[in-house]
Formats: structure tokens, sequence, C-alpha cells
């Protein structure tokens, strides 16, 4: 038997317990272990039933990913889990799959194939494959609607998302919740439902509805697929591979689903979300700061600034468990940044995603406060004030002044110098940029920004407390614009330019959206608030050498007022309910400014658009790796995915221009450079990739292999 799968006794009753750490993955030897255990189970006539079980701290949590990578590879996959799933259901003697933890993807598909479910209370179930551009490819389309009905089986394998066990228990999927101790109330369990003849989820078909019922919930998750997961294939496989399970017998159901498995398997979208996958946990890992660094406690915080930032700032440690103070310079500031917190928080009980019990308990960590004696014991301080450098001065002279020698001082500036904030204080070493994003209690990305004095054990510390407060710290070094925001300004300086030579404001952002981006560049501006690039060029006038073109139209859009959405006008007209409308005193305005700038007229195509804006990204990308200002790649697709609103099925700019191929990508922008000028010049490393014949990724893998 497989050193990963071992079979003991209680009485009558067998246990095989899978024991593959850290999750109990069913890599190759689980599968193997399972049916020698249930061979020989099948031979002993003491045994009247067997319970599955995961030792460690979970049940299954899905297949091998990496298994995945191989059949991709040429690897041949034959029936993967199926036959020893077939195995489980035709034992003559109950099987009952005990969970604990998760039974994730290939876990729920093993759970399923039991006769019985039974499970803790903490338990979670689910089938997350869309979520790596695939479907479940054992079986769990035609299990799962068999289980739990079409409706559930739908939501479960089309958003990928898990429930709890009490959920479970009332959806059909887990039979009993087990108080205590899992293992002896699965024996009880076994107990009491052996001999009683077993039920095979294959052959239960009561829940699968009829076509008239069927119909609308297929239409319905097909629409809302098409709109939630946009341009993403796998969501509309997996309403295929359910609709399968109900109009085809479980074997002919199992071929089609098998077929759509493969057709994801093998798209360029299965390719980039395991990427990203991966690409989530490799930027965790900083080459000179080691795992065995240790840590500052993280007991307490403090955020300098209530303002938008700064609020949504102190709601995410408040959400990770961690006292927070709040700071304003005056009781109105004060009070105005509390309510907006009351408030964000009412509208998270109103929409589900809180219970009032949570939310009271959050309000209770954050303290407001006028005064930065208060701070004497914090552990972490985060400046959120105004992006101004001689305010941020002021504010890091008064921590350097009220905090405790080892406090880690941070600031959530977007663009300016750690090193000339760091150099304020007598504790360079101490200071670190946490540029969250904006709603910092909503998006996931957490920049950080080492400065040249920056100790390991705080960024050690921070990587660590980014994990705690829920979000994906990538760390990336000091320059104007940090990682996300330098590559962004070239992404949105080809979208104004796009929109001077004649395209439309609308045209431009439909293209994006099309190719996938959460918003479009101009769109994104209005949200932003124009006024913050205008005050930001009109403070950096050296953001463009002298002599090359610079985009007019955002900041004569801001000469005469239009802001964005907070002023009801900017690239588009806003309703009272924010709702944009394309304005037609927009176009004619840059028509004006362009002729004035004889800017020559036309109408760029929507694949022109797309390339000038996503190369320009990957351009400045290439550039960012070589100066050293990002570690990775990779760490660069994390960023965008996370905090640019970049589509994750085509796996961050750096790897969507793999996938097109970088001798495309820097034939294109050679073109543009002959057409535009040298802010189009070729990154050194993009040039140097393709003329080696290589990739990003493999820049990565050769880094990765030195380091």
């Amino acid at each position: 038997m497989s050193e990963l799968v071992h079979l003991t006794a209680q009485g009558n009753v067998a246990i095989i317990t899978i024991d593959n750490p850290p999750v109990n993955a069913l890599s190759p030897g689980v599968p193997e272990g399972i049916a020698d255990a249930l061979e020989q189970i099948e031979k002993d006539d003491s045994i009247v039933a067997v319970v599955v079980i995961g030792a460690g701290r979970t049940f299954v949590a899905g297949a091998d990913i990496k298994e995945f990578g191989k059949v991709r590879s040429g690897k041949d996959r034959g029936e993967g889990l199926n036959p020893i799933l077939l195995r489980i259901e035709d034992c003559r003697k109950p099987v009952v799959m005990a969970i604990h933890g998760t039974a994730f993807g290939g876990g729920l598909e093993l759970a399923m194939a039991g006769h019985y479910r039974v499970a803790v209370p903490s338990a979670q179930v689910g089938q997350p494959e869309v979520k790596l551009g695939i479907i479940p490819g054992a079986a769990g389309t035609q299990r799962l609607p068999r289980l739990a009905g079409v409706a559930k089986a739908l939501t479960l394998c089309v958003e990928g998302n898990p429930i709890k066990a009490l959920d479970a228990v009332a959806s059909g999927i887990v039979d009993r919740l087990i108080d205590g101790d899992l293992l002896v109330g699965a024996i009880a369990f076994a107990t009491e439902i052996a001999g009683k003849p077993v039920r095979k989820t294959r052959e239960r078909n009561d829940k699968l509805g009829t076509p008239n019922e069927n119909a609308s919930l297929y239409s319905a998750a097909r629409e809302n697929a098409r709109k939630k997961q946009r341009g993403q294939i796998a969501p509309l496989a997996a309403i295929d591979a359910v609709e399968a399970a109900t109009k085809l017998s479980f074997e002919d159901g199992c071929r089609a689903e098998n077929d759509l498995f493969t057709r994801c398997l093998f798209s360029d979208q299965c390719n980039a979300l395991i990427h990203v996958f991966f690409g989530e946990r490799e930027v965790a890992k900083i080459p000179d700061v080691p795992r065995e660094t240790p840590l500052i406690p993280m007991n307490s915080a403090a955020v300098v600034g209530a303002g938008t930032m700064g609020g949504g700032i102190a709601m995410v440690f408040a959400n990770a468990g961690i006292p927070v103070l709040l700071k304003e310079t005056d009781q109105a500031a004060l009070d105005r940044g509390f309510a907006n917190i009351q408030k964000n928080y009412a509208n998270s009980v109103q929409r589900g995603r809180f219970t009032q019990e949570f939310v009271d308990q959050r309000l209770n960590l954050i303290r407001p406060t006028l005064r930065y004696t208060e701070f004497v014991e914090a552990d972490i301080v985060i400046e959120a004030v105004f992006e101004s450098m001689a305010l941020k001065k002021e504010v890091f002279a008064e921590l350097e002044r009220v905090c405790k020698p080892g406090a880690i001082l941070a600031s959530n500036t977007s663009t300016l110098s750690i090193d000339e904030i760091a150099a304020s204080t007598t504790r360079p070493q101490q200071v670190i940029g946490t540029h969250f994003f904006s709603p910092a209690n909503v998006m996931r990305l957490l920049e950080l920004v080492r400065g040249k004095a920056t100790a390991t054990q705080v960024i050690a510390t921070c990587m660590q407390l980014s994990k705690k407060l829920g979000k994906i710290g990538v760390l990336v070094g000091n320059c104007f614009g940090f990682a996300g925001n330098r590559m962004f300004q070239p992404y949105r300086r080809e979208a104004q330019f796009l929109v001077e030579e004649g395209a439309s404001v609308e045209a431009v952002d439909q293209a994006l959206y099309d190719f996938g981006m959460a918003m479009g560049p101009l769109a994104t501006a209005d949200l932003a608030g124009l006024d913050i690039g205008w005050r930001i060029r009109k403070e950096h006038p050296d953001l463009y050498k002298p002599g090359s073109r610079r985009p007019i139209a955002e900041d004569r859009l801001c000469e005469l007022g239009r802001f964005g959405q907070k002023t009801g006008a900017g690239w588009y007209r806003y309703d009272e309910n924010r709702r944009p409308a394309p304005d037609p005193e927009v176009a004619a305005c840059v028509r004006q400014w362009a002729a004035e700038a004889a800017i020559a007229q036309r109408r760029p195509s929507s694949e022109e658009i797309v390339e000038r804006c996503i190369y320009a990204l990957v351009n400045e990308g290439a550039r960012l790796l070589d100066e050293g200002y990002a570690l990775r790649a990779v760490d660069i697709d994390i960023i965008y995915l996370n905090g640019y609103g970049f589509p994750a099925y085509r796996g961050g700019p750096m790897w969507y221009a793999d996938t097109v191929g970088l001798k495309k990508v820097y034939d294109r922008v050679c073109e543009f450079r002959r057409q535009h000028g040298e802010l189009w010049e070729p990154a050194p490393l993009l040039k140097r990739l393709t003329q080696e014949g290589k990739s990003f990724d493999e820049f990565d893998r050769q880094r990765e292999a030195v380091a």
C-alpha cells in the first residue's frame, strides 16, 4: 500500500486515512493507495463499513495542480480519477467520507463517490476549478447535481466559491454534521448505517429536474457567467457539463465532461490562471529575506489621516482583529472619517457580507484620536495623508518623536520617494512603503516599497502582515510610481494620445474593456479623479523629456473644472447616481485642442488601441525588471491582476506578452517607435529576450536558478 494512505480498523469499521501533507492533495500514490485499501477491505468479511478521512488539518483540498502541467506537456491523463471513484461507489460495504478542513475540487469529487458524507461544522466543500480555467474532471459535474440539484450544482461549478458544512447539509451534499471528534462520530455513523443497502450517487436521479424546469436555470447561468465572468471559457463549459448530466446517461455525461475538461485544460486561459495560482505564492519569496527572519509582533496599529484611504486602511486592520488608532487634525474631519467607516460597514451588513455582531466588534477596535501621543504603543503606524512630500515629512517627524523604537513607520504614498521620507527620521531602517489600493478594505493588493535602508525584519514582518490583513503583498523597489503606477502612466498616456489622434473616448474604453480590463483607462481616470494626475504632473514636470510629446487633453479638462465622477464631469458626464454618458462637449473640445496642436486626425482600430495601451504596459514592465525595481515578471502580473483590473484569464501583462510572443510585441513596439517617437524606445530587456528567443517566464526561472 502507498505510504500516503494508511489502513486501520476500529472494531468492524475500516479506516482509510489519506496522509499526504500539507493538504492531502490527490497526488500520484494516493488514488492507488485507496484502491489497495479497498481491495483488502473487500476480502475481509469482518469489516462492515468504511470511513475515509484525511490526516492533519484537512480532508482533501484538491488534485495536485502540478499534474495538470504534466498532462499539458504530453503525459497521458488516461481516465484520471474516475476508475477509483467508481470502485469506491461499487464497494459492497458502505463508504463514509469524513470531512474536516476542506473538500475542494478532486477532494469533493472523491467525497461524492462515497455512499455517505459527514462533516464537522467548520468544514467547507466546493468545486473551484473554474478559477484555474478548467472544470471538474472526475465526474464532479455529474455527481453534484445528483446530490444537490441542478441549481446548486451550477452555482458551485460555475462560480467556484466554497460553501460551509451547514449549507452542504441543507443542499444534500453532506448527510450529517458531527460535533466533537470527527473520527469517533464518523465511526458511529458508519456503524449505524452498516448493513443497509448502499446508495450509489451516480444512480440517484431524483434531483436532476425536468427539461422545462432546467431550461431557465441554464439560460440564467449563461447570462450571469457572460456578465460576471466576462471572456472566460471555463464557466460556460461547466454549464454545458452540468446540462449533460441531466440529458445523458452517467457514462455519456462523464465522457462529455471529459471532452470539455480537456478543451479547457489545453487553453491559454487555463495556462494563464495556473500561472496566477503559483504566482500568488511566488511573490512571497524575497531572495535576501530568509524565511527564518524574526518578525516584529503586530498587536496594535495606528493610521494618520481619516480620509477615504485612511479610513479604509483602519477597516482592514480592524477586520483582521488588530486594534487601530485613527488620527485626524480636527474633530470635524475625524467625525466625517469615522462616519464613512460606519457607513461602509452598514452597507456590508445590508449586502449580507458581515453580521451586525461582527461589525460592532470591528468598530470597537477602531479608536479615533486627535493626538499623536496615543501612538506610543503602536507596533506599526501608516501615514495616509495628502500626497505632498512636505506634509509627509511633517508627519514622520511627529512619528519619530512619539513612536517606540521598534515600531514600523509606513507610508501609503502612491508615487513619492520612500528614501526621501525615511531621511526625515533617524530610523530609516524602520521605514517602508505600504501602498494600499482604493478602496483599501476591498482591493487585495498591497504594494510594499523597499527603501535603500529598510531592514529585512521590517520587510519580512510586512509581507507576513499582508497575509493577516487578507492582502497579497508584493515587494517592489523605490522609484517614482513604484511598479504599478509607473507602468500605469504610459498605459494611460497612450489612451489619451489615441483620443487626441481621433479615437472617441468610448472607443478607447470599449476596446480595453472588451480585451478584459475591469474598466477602460479613461473611465478609470474619472473614477480616481483627473485632478490627482494633474497635480502630480504639475509637481513633477520632469515626467516627460523636453521636446517629447505629452498628453494635453486631460490637463485641459481639469482647467475646465472637469475632475471626473466627483464633479459630475470628466471624460464622461455623470448623473446624480454617477452613471456615465458620452459627452459631445468633450469630443468637440478634444478636436479643437488637437487642431491647435496640429495632431493629424484618423480613426485608430480597436486592435491598435489594445496594442498601444497594453504593449506600453509591457515595455515599461520590462524596464522595471531590468532596473531591478520588480523582482520577477510574475510580481508585475500579480500587481496588475489585483490592483489594476487586468483580466486574470490573460495572466497579467508580462504573461500576456509571452502568450502573444515577445518577437511580435517587440516588432510592434519598434513600429510604434518609428511612428510616434522616442516615448516608444524598446526596453533593453525586451530587445534582449527577443534576440535570445526567450520569454519573461524563462527570465524569471533563470533568475530564480541564479538566486
